[in-house]
């Protein structure tokens, strides 16, 4: 078992290397060698990812800087393959210039602005050497500058400055998630998120059914706005004095274990800072200067999150029913009047009013973010211990498939994968359950973030394209993003899944059967969403 262990690694990373040069070997014709070397970079990342040869935050930061030093202004690679130039110099009525100025398809390079753009010339004679030609050409003049070889690979893709992949790293969708890691940090500190969870849980009473509604409805709403990890593996301790207090043979403990995970999963897409591939969503849009403010969001997920909610829970009832009519639920605890726990309420409270008031003040979301993680260090409410337990590799993961989405857009290699596939005979619904069903199945096999990092950029390229019309970019990003919340029937599909498989009360079979179920109502939901209700307001 030991030698199986530490081969995987190894084959990861020979994989890895393997699809890496696959692109320089077989050169696609349609794509450049800027959207080669992003095709490779795009292959490595995505073995990288489903393998874990190296831990999956670690390959984000990996790609960003392979971005850097394969595609930026500043790169090493850039800096080799600087385009020379020369000058255009009139002869006998036309234009004299290198012959290795005129490219393949017939055109010149020339310069303007710091930017390449290609002229069309006819070709009308050449020097006895073949070392020039003479063209004629309207858009040429005397001492234009033109690129003196014309097939050089930045001509027509202009690397971005190496700055525009660093900035990934605190983007505004980084900054967003940031500040609500810091508002759970403190939750977490000062006990605000149990005492929470004890007051919202109240009104259920002990009968075992309204228990698990109120389970899910409170781990649902704290997802929203903490990780949905850090909020099972809360809910997971707050269950186990019920399971205790069932019979040992009760199906109805494994209701409980699975409406933890499913709740935290289905909450998650509540808020743009619910899960990763949410970010990874606002990112692709931001790129393209779209923004979906957060009440927005809100009111776009809100009633996906209620019926797949009420439908999960239904389906739990049905599959693992109680077989006793009542239940203890011990619920102490009172919220801390401490100076320090005061300020954290106040900061907790204005940041998600302000979040929710969005459309009403225009503060952008990220700016509002950026308020408790500078606040509350400040008055002192939380540390430096507690800023380094932040999950930072969550933020590195999110950056680096920020980065991967822009340069696929830069180079090409979206529209490329576009054109794989004759996606025009799908239509707009065709294309849209296809995509949520991919975003589904892969984020069931490896991160929901990997998956949405994968799908985004390519069903972004798609739709802004023109190839099908009747979708909007935001109707794309939300069903992938979405989509890919969705995949949570195996333990190792999203890190609740596996918290909750650590309680030792499920099998595989438990959550296979159940969120196979899940994730066909929600994906029913993902569809009638967005042809009913999203493509009439985008």
């Amino acid at each position: 078992m030991a030698t199986k262990r530490n081969l995987k690694p190894i084959i990861g990373l020979i994989l890895g290397a393997l699809f890496f040069s696959l692109p320089f070997i077989f050169a696609p014709e349609a794509l450049s060698l800027a959207g080669q070397i992003n095709l490779a970079i795009f292959l490595l990342a995505a073995t990288l990812w489903v393998m874990e040869p190296i831990p999956i935050y670690a390959t984000s930061v990996v790609v960003i800087l392979l971005l850097i030093i394969g595609l930026s202004q500043q790169g090493p690679l850039a800096q080799w393959t600087q385009p020379s130039e020369t000058s255009v110099t009139a002869v006998e009525g036309a234009w004299q210039i290198p012959a290795k100025a005129v490219d393949d398809d017939g055109r010149v390079w020339l310069r303007s602005d710091s930017k390449w753009r290609a002229e069309s010339v006819e070709v009308i004679g050449e020097s006895p050497t073949n070392a020039s030609v003479r063209v004629r050409s309207n858009a040429l003049s005397e001492g234009a500058t033109i690129a003196a070889r014309g097939n050089n690979w930045q001509l027509s893709f202009t690397p971005p400055s190496y700055t525009n992949y660093l900035n990934t790293l605190a983007s505004p969708i980084i900054i967003l998630f940031l500040g609500g890691f810091v508002l759970a940090a403190g939750a977490v500190r000062y006990k605000l998120d149990t005492n929470l969870c004890r007051f919202m849980l109240r009104p259920f009473g002990t009968r075992p059914a309204y228990i698990i509604l109120g389970l899910m409805v409170v781990t649902a709403l704290l997802s929203g706005f903490m990780s949905n990890t850090a909020t099972t593996a809360m809910m997971v301790a707050v269950i186990l004095p019920i399971i205790h207090c069932t019979p040992a043979q009760d199906r109805f403990r494994i209701a409980l274990a699975l409406s933890i995970p499913f709740a935290a999963n289905i909450g998650g897409i509540l808020t743009p800072i619910g899960t990763p591939p949410n970010a990874i969503a606002l990112g692709a849009l931001a790129s393209r200067d779209i923004a979906i403010p957060f009440t927005t969001w809100m009111l776009f997920t809100a009633p996906v999150v209620i019926i797949l909610l009420a439908a999960t829970w239904l389906l739990l009832m049905r599959m693992y029913p109680c077989s006793v009519d009542k239940l203890p639920l011990e619920l102490k605890g009172q919220f801390q009047r401490n100076r320090k726990a005061i300020a954290l309420y106040v900061i907790f409270g204005a940041t998600v009013l302000l979040w929710v008031t969005e459309s009403l003040h225009g503060l952008p979301s990220a700016m509002i973010a950026f308020m408790p993680v500078a606040l509350l260090p400040a008055f002192g409410v939380i540390g430096k211990e507690d800023i380094r337990s932040l999950p930072w590799e969550v933020l590195w993961l999110m950056a680096g498939g920020i980065a991967l989405g822009y340069a696929m857009n830069q180079t090409g290699l979206a529209l490329w994968f576009v054109d794989l596939v004759p996606w025009s005979n799908l239509g707009a619904f065709g294309i849209l359950a296809a995509f949520g069903v991919v975003a589904i199945l892969l984020a069931t096999f490896i991160a929901n973030t990997v998956a949405a990092t994968l799908l985004i950029p390519i069903v972004m390229s798609l739709v802004g394209s023109g190839v099908v019309e009747g979708i909007a970019l935001q109707t794309a990003a939300l069903t992938v993003a979405l989509g890919a919340s969705m995949g949570m029937s195996l333990p190792i599909s999203t890190p609740p899944n596996a918290i909750a498989m650590s309680t030792g009360l499920l099998q595989t079979g438990h959550m296979i059967r159940a969120g196979v179920v899940v994730g066909l109502i929600g994906y029913g939901l993902l569809l009638a969403s967005a042809f009913l209700f999203w493509t009439r307001v985008f």
